[in-house]
């Protein structure tokens, strides 16, 4: 196979930026390329004919001189959905390869019990996110509450989801859409999200606190995946509570079953933080709670090292009230604290955002490896544009 040639970096290093800022000028382009106006142009006419870039309106007048062409990503060149399937709610956010959203749909999850049933309702929810999208879908990412290997099995998964432990889920859905199909833990994609709105960020935590307790590292801005299943499940370690461990206690189904054994009616877990409370049994359970978050923040401290640990979810609102108490308990153990923040956090939307930009980096990755290739295959099928 042929080598790219410069001429195919230069055409590349354009996309790229073109994918990250555009709409934007030529002028622009060559600012921040750093390519010279001849390279930019004939990249430029070269990306237009393949159908990469299109014109997207002229800029105002600013002064004396021609007004300069905006330069776009079509919507013909496709799009993207990522997927956040919860136990109790589900989001789809679909964008285009730019970053754009085209819609967003958030339901409550179905109760499903088969994993086929299951699929075939996320393909239709991908469908009624995508009705006005244009070009054909590039990628599909769903985060799940479990672990997930190799982007397609599940392990450890919320007991209302037990049926999509292993790849079936991955199978099913990537059988039904004509794209390729990725799991990701809800926990991974929600700190990408955050590493992606903040690119300072180098090293970080982050404990999903929802019908599990899911967990997420990155050092030097890179997600820690592991080799094996075991990594990230930091719900088995001891919470320091008795003998409970840490699932049991930051999670909504620990945490609920914690708090209704200490004599607290509770219909559902947001009841501790908004609804009034007997002082004696309500103070056990926060303590309790506090506790918990004051050992895993411990173990990723002591382990990982991190700048940053992150909490989300739903007993977030929880975490903001006792964080307090945790920061001050930590002073008094650590010598050096991390800081402790509980990120923005829309139920089911967050955690799609962090799907889609996985898609994003998938998909332009091999954008970028269709343009790099296209001489060679232009030279071996005629055709005038790389496929993708």
């Amino acid at each position: 196979m042929t080598n790219p040639t410069s001429r195919d970096y230069n055409k590349a290093s354009v996309l790229d930026v073109v994918l990250s800022h555009a709409p934007l000028t030529r002028n622009q382009l060559i600012e921040l390329t750093g390519l010279s106006k001849a390279t930019v142009s004939r990249a430029v006419e070269e990306l237009r004919a393949d159908g990469f870039v299109v014109d997207g309106g002229v800029d105002e007048i600013t002064g004396r001189g021609r007004r300069s062409t905006y330069l776009d990503l079509p919507g013909t060149t496709g799009h993207v959905a990522g997927v956040s399937f919860g136990a109790r709610t589900t989001g789809v956010l679909v964008t285009d390869l730019r970053g754009r959203e085209i819609q967003h749909v958030t339901v409550p999850t179905a109760d499903h019990h088969e994993v086929q049933d299951a699929a075939r309702w996320l393909v239709d929810l991908i469908g009624q996110a995508a009705r006005s999208a244009q070009g054909p879908l590039r990628q599909v990412v769903a985060a799940v509450p479990g672990r997930v290997r190799g982007g397609t099995e599940i392990f450890g998964p919320a007991e209302s989801m037990k049926i999509f432990a292993g790849t079936g889920l991955q199978r099913a859905v990537e059988a039904l859409v004509d794209a390729p199909v990725l799991l990701d833990s809800d926990a991974n994609a929600s700190l990408l999200a955050i590493l992606t709105d903040d690119a300072t960020i180098r090293n970080a935590a982050l404990f999903s606190v929802s019908t599990i307790l899911n967990f997420a590292g990155c050092t030097d801005h890179e997600l820690a995946r592991g080799s094996t299943p075991t990594f990230g499940d930091i719900g088995v370690l001891s919470s320091g509570v008795g003998d409970k461990n840490l699932d049991d206690l930051l999670s909504t189904r620990g945490l609920l079953r914690f708090a209704r054994q200490r004599g607290l009616d509770l219909e559902r877990v947001e009841d501790l933080w908004l609804q009034p409370h007997a002082e004696a049994p309500h103070a056990e359970v926060l303590r309790a709670f506090t506790t918990a978050i004051v050992t895993a923040v411990r173990v990723v401290a002591v382990t990982l090292d991190p700048e940053s640990v992150y909490f989300v979810g739903r007993l977030r609102p929880l975490v903001d009230v006792v964080l307090p108490q945790v920061r001050e308990r930590l002073d008094q153990s650590l010598p050096a604290v991390p800081e402790i923040r509980t990120g923005p956090h829309q139920i089911g939307l967050s955690t799609a955002q962090g799907a889609v930009y996985a898609c994003l980096t998938i998909a332009q990755e091999r954008l970028r490896d269709a343009v790099l290739g296209a001489r060679h295959q232009n030279r071996l099928t005629e055709r005038s544009a790389p496929a993708f």
